[in-house]
């Protein structure tokens, strides 16, 4: 069972992020308050679920919720200040939408950018061990796969409506045969013969 909590008073915000590891299409980055003790059996890492259960728990997630946020930052500022500097300002993007201020922040992950004067704690695979984070976790994710599934209708022939723009085969052999798209991010490694570090299939890298 995900802990509910980090502390037992302090109105605390989970932060997550998805698409960082893509060859296209934007980062994205929820942020999420919920309700002390809260509780949710289903309430998961976004990897460990389902499209399916996903798409169910967004839904949960958001009537629940006391706050929630989800905001992008796209890939041509992807290139301009790399995908670190990206998520980065994606998460701060949705804190700053966020319609209650937190005292802290959950962050997934081992490094984050100080967002105003908020105290933060970075915990490493927090999504599988903190429901906020796993909140934010589902929201990013599920905003960014419609994202990408509405782009995969105007370019077909790699993938998007179901690697949502990770570099897998099918995504390697679309960008060989027909080219990058206005939305494929420059700054990444995109030619087929150099993608080898991403493994065969890199969908449930760094999401």
């Amino acid at each position: 069972m995900l802990r509910s909590a980090f502390t037992k008073d302090l109105l605390e915000a989970g932060c997550d992020e998805a698409g960082r590891g893509c060859l296209a299409g934007p980062v994205v980055a929820a942020a999420v308050i919920l309700p002390k003790k809260y509780r949710h059996k289903k309430l998961n890492d976004s990897k460990q679920l389902t499209r399916e259960e996903r798409d169910e728990l967004r839904m949960v997630i958001e009537r629940d919720a006391l706050a929630w946020a989800v905001a992008e930052v796209d890939h041509t500022e992807i290139d301009q200040i790399n995908i670190l500097n990206a998520s980065f300002k994606a998460m701060h993007l949705a804190l700053d939408k966020l319609t209650m201020e937190p005292e802290l922040l959950l962050i997934d992950g081992n490094r984050f950018k100080p967002y105003k004067e908020v105290r933060f704690e970075c915990i490493v695979k927090g999504d599988g061990k903190y429901l906020s984070i796993a909140a934010a976790s589902i929201l990013a994710k599920t905003h960014r796969d419609a994202l990408m599934n509405d782009l995969a209708k105007q370019f077909g022939g790699y993938g998007w409506e179901t690697n949502v723009g990770y570099p897998t085969l099918e995504h390697r052999e679309g960008i060989k045969q027909l080219g990058i798209t206005p939305y494929h991010r420059r700054s990444f490694t995109l030619l087929p013969s150099q993608l080898e570090l991403f493994g065969e299939d890199a969908t449930e890298i760094l999401d």
